[in-house]
């Protein structure tokens, strides 16, 4: 391989910033240079398409040798979601329990003052 001034073999690409690119923009433009993009923890995302890159390792810029993996993490488009589960989980809290609200803290309880001689 021959070496370029920089220290650079003539097959190294550069990495592109990949942040804030669809999942499916992503994989496009890393594929367009001759790399390859995986998500740590995400089994789906060769299908994945509209969650957005908000972490990319290598950093954009940096000359990598061409075929080389770009490790994305992805999040969902703003406002559509990331809270976490909305279903109904078990077990349910049991049936029962106060069926009034209680007094204010001493309620009802005698005021004492204390006072020195």
């Amino acid at each position: 391989m021959r070496m370029t001034p920089e220290g650079h073999g003539t097959g190294d690409v550069r990495v592109p910033r990949l942040v804030g690119l669809m999942a499916v923009d992503a994989r496009e433009s890393a594929r367009a240079r001759g790399l390859v993009v995986d998500a740590p923890g995400r089994p789906d995302f060769p299908h994945t398409v509209v969650d957005y890159v908000v972490r990319q390792y290598p950093q954009p810029g940096t000359p990598v040798p061409r075929h080389s993996v770009v490790h994305v993490w992805l999040d969902f488009v703003e406002g559509e979601g990331g809270g976490g589960v909305r279903e109904p989980r078990g077990p349910l809290p049991p049936p029962g329990g106060p069926r009034r609200e209680l007094e204010e803290p001493g309620a009802g309880v005698p005021l004492v003052v204390l006072s020195s001689p």
